[in-house]
């Protein structure tokens, strides 16, 4: 056999044709698969924009007056409502009995009881004292008959109570009516009772009580602060 001479493999016209369609398949395929790809793109970003359309939507029926606004002026407007709303929650706090993530205890004194107090009858209100008693602690089993028990030590009435617990913390509010039995006046050291050295003994009492409420939940991890002092 000669070096030029070719060899002829003669093809069925069956493989023939699978040849001309996997050809058309192939080409049909790098011609779609931008396509293809660009529409997803497109389909995705149209969801995002629904989307974010959908919450300015919302957002617009809880701002007043707010239907002419672009998207930047309505998105401040509600930063500035969230601001407020903080703000007043804070301030409301103030006076509601929630319990907080610090430990705190805070004594303010009455001397004078005509502050429109109701005191129960059966308390003589001259040589007598009002003291408004708050602490905020973890909440423990014995926590209330130990500040039970603190009290009478003291000698002090309890005419008013306010707790509140909330997620393993309690604050307490109490209104405490102290009688001075020698009949000696409130704001004297001789013939009376000393209020600074009454104050500062109810404070170590309530100290101790929001000390051992923090020891007796050290298996937790917590980090509070404490505070304690007397209100102006």
């Amino acid at each position: 056999m000669a070096k030029n001479d070719t060899i002829y493999c003669p093809v069925s016209p069956q493989e023939e044709s699978i040849s001309f369609q996997m050809h058309d398949f192939q080409a049909n395929s790098s011609r779609s698969s931008p396509v293809t790809s660009s529409q997803s793109h497109r389909q995705a970003e149209k969801r995002r924009r629904d989307r974010i359309n959908g919450q300015l939507a919302r957002l617009r029926k809880l701002v007043p007056m707010s239907d002419k606004m672009d998207k930047a002026a309505l998105l401040e407007r509600v930063v500035d409502q969230i601001k407020e709303l903080k703000r007043e929650t804070s301030e409301i706090s103030k006076f509601l009995t929630i319990p907080t993530d610090t430990d705190d205890v805070t004594i303010e004194f009455h001397a004078n009881i005509d502050q429109g107090i109701a005191i129960p009858p059966d308390k003589d209100t001259k040589n007598a004292v009002l003291i408004k008693a708050t602490f905020c602690c973890e909440d423990r089993p014995d926590l209330i008959p130990d500040l039970v028990r603190a009290l009478k030590s003291l000698k002090f009435t309890t005419i008013g109570a306010d707790f509140a617990s909330l997620g393993g913390r309690i604050k307490t509010v109490l209104l405490l009516y102290y009688k001075d039995d020698d009949e000696g006046n409130c704001d004297s050291k001789e013939g009376g009772f000393d209020v600074s050295t009454l104050k500062q003994s109810l404070m170590s009492a309530l100290t101790r009580l929001v000390s051992w409420s923090a020891a007796a939940s050290n298996f937790r991890v917590t980090s509070k602060r404490q505070r304690f002092f007397f209100a102006s």
